[in-house]
């Protein structure tokens, strides 16, 4: 959201005309007032924030949590507004389900981790959004079971690309596809039939980004994702660290033999550096043995990555 979009949302308007005359209706605007509300609190440093969600882990005090959550309401918001055009009802029951996005965020959060806080918690924020939207969208709720979620994200797209190839999208052919009833398809394709928004669309007019990048995977839940993630920058600086030990000759084999995901062979590097094959495997026992201790050493909390022998 940019800065003056924000200060024309949550400017004071009282200036602007005279008081209200005895006996008029004052229109009231919930959400300019709430983003005026908001707009109250400080934001925190990146420094400030560290160092509250580390004390917050330690002693997980109402006080602590409270700084949190109002410095990042402004996260909230900016999130909710990408949505929209998903929810063209109140802004500030998104707005809502993204604050409980925020605490649980919160709350699950380990500043050790190396992660931005924003960046995980806008998982969290958008998670809620989305389960908000998917449950009240209509009267008859979509998406209550793992089928009709996996058709609520792909029935249209895979009608699309029957009728592309010339194929006839009928309901038998698509329950056979998706693994459901002929009667779930129709009713599905029924509830669907006034949403018109394609999720390839991009969120806003100048946006890279389309809508089906902020919808919640359908296998893994937001805290498990960022998990993941997590691990993935963490044991790729811990790597990065490791391979400045080893010398020309084992870097080239932990680069091109254990990391590459189509490895050289144990002739090819042979030939390479004119030895025979047997030594390559030497060598590359002794790398992986190193970098199993390192990662014991540096990452006690977690299960070492051990490498799969390529013959």
């Amino acid at each position: 959201m940019s800065e003056d979009l924000w200060n024309n949302l949550t400017e004071e308007k009282d200036h602007e005309a005279p008081g209200p005359v005895k006996g008029e209706v004052v229109q009231y605007d919930p959400l300019q007032r709430y983003l005026y509300e908001i707009n109250r609190y400080p934001l925190l440093t990146p420094d400030e924030e560290k160092a509250l969600l580390i004390r917050y882990q330690q002693t997980p005090e109402p006080e602590l949590a409270y700084k949190l959550i109002t410095a990042n309401l402004r996260l909230v918001v900016k999130i909710a507004m990408e949505f929209q055009r998903y929810w063209m009802q109140n802004l500030l029951d998104l707005i809502q389900e993204g604050n409980i996005g925020l605490m649980q965020a919160i709350n699950k959060f380990d500043p050790f981790r190396g992660i931005k806080f924003s960046y995980y918690a806008s998982f969290w924020i958008k998670a809620y959004i989305l389960k908000f939207i998917m449950d009240n969208w209509k009267l008859v709720k979509i998406g209550t079971t793992q089928a009709q979620r996996k058709l609520f994200y792909n029935l249209k797209k895979e009608k699309g690309r029957l009728l592309a190839l010339g194929i006839d999208p009928a309901p038998k052919l698509l329950s056979e596809t998706f693994d459901v009833s002929e009667k779930e398809i129709i009713e599905m394709d029924q509830r669907l039939g006034e949403w018109e928004l394609s999720l390839d669309a991009p969120v806003a007019e100048n946006s890279s980004e389309d809508h089906k990048s902020f919808l919640p995977s359908k296998d893994a839940s937001p805290e498990s994702a960022l998990g993941d993630l997590e691990l993935k920058v963490i044991l790729q600086s811990k790597l990065d660290q490791f391979r400045k030990s080893l010398n020309e000759r084992e870097s080239i084999i932990f680069d091109k033999r254990i990391l590459a995901e189509d490895p050289l062979t144990l002739q090819d590097l042979g030939v390479q550096f004119g030895v025979s094959r047997e030594r390559i495997r030497q060598l590359e026992d002794k790398v992986l043995k190193k970098v199993k201790a390192y990662l014991e050493k540096e990452l006690p909390e977690i299960k070492p990555y051990y490498f799969e022998e390529r013959s």
